[in-house]
């Protein structure tokens, strides 16, 4: 008889391998949107880009004064933090700065990149970011993107955040930790609650998974903040790490 053992069955249920099809499916039907299929301009349907110029040099941007807490633009108050800010501050985040209002181009924008499988998006969104990141944060060290729960990310294939602001860093010169934090639970959609409900909901839903993060200055990267919960709850999970800042930085604030 051979003394050689039979291979050990394998732990696996056949169906544990069905959401690694389906983000292998989903990667390939994004490859294939981003490489295959003409480029045209998600704003205007110009061909060979997909954000032209024009349509570029008309983005919404959010003009100051802005609250320098939380980077809601105050157009008609006064200069200053803000009332929401005044009422509820913000519990670990040092500032928040946002590119533009959360509507017409970038909102079909930020719809195509996160649910339509455009992941070629994040390349020109980012870069907008990349050029103001310098100098809204001249002292930071490493960028962060704000991660997705594993299970969303099986799902959508990619994190969008970690695309955009890989861009960002390649614009601004800094570094991206993209495995710095991890979403430990996963949580119900933010668009139905309101500020309070917001921060409840995301509350220890991060952590921090490297140490070596200790004493870095750190700018946080999303697609849109509304209330900024979701960068306060990801900015406590760096604080509790040792980071010496953080700042958040959305390409589009939205509310």
């Amino acid at each position: 008889m051979s003394g050689v053992s039979p291979p050990a069955a394998s732990s696996q249920h056949p169906g544990d391998h069905h959401p690694r099809l389906l983000s292998l499916l989903r990667r390939v039907g994004a490859m294939l949107v981003d490489f295959v299929f003409p480029l045209r301009c998600v704003g205007c349907g110009a061909w060979d880009t997909l954000l032209c110029d024009r349509c570029r040099a008309g983005l919404p941007a959010i003009i100051p004064p802005c609250c320098p807490r939380c980077g809601v633009s105050q157009p008609d108050g006064p200069v200053g933090v803000c009332a929401t800010c005044l009422r509820t501050p913000l519990n670990f985040l040092d500032g928040v700065w946002s590119g533009y209002r959360f509507e017409g181009v970038i909102r079909e924008a930020v719809h195509d990149l996160k649910y339509q499988g455009i992941s070629a998006l994040a390349e020109p969104l980012g870069t907008l970011l990349g050029g103001h990141v310098r100098e809204r944060f001249p002292e930071a060290t490493v960028l962060v993107p704000v991660p997705l729960h594993p299970s969303r990310l099986r799902e959508r294939g990619y994190n969008q955040a970690a695309l955009l602001a890989r861009a960002v860093g390649q614009v601004a010169g800094l570094p991206v930790w993209a495995e710095a934090l991890r979403r430990v639970r996963p949580t119900p959609s933010q668009t139905t609650l309101n500020a309070l409900g917001r921060r409840q909901n995301v509350r220890g839903a991060f952590t921090c998974a490297a140490p070596a993060i200790a004493g870095q200055r750190v700018v946080l990267v999303d697609d849109v903040t509304t209330t900024v919960a979701t960068l306060d709850a990801c900015a406590a999970a760096l604080k509790a790490a040792g980071v010496r800042s953080v700042w958040g930085c959305a390409l589009a604030r939205g509310g």
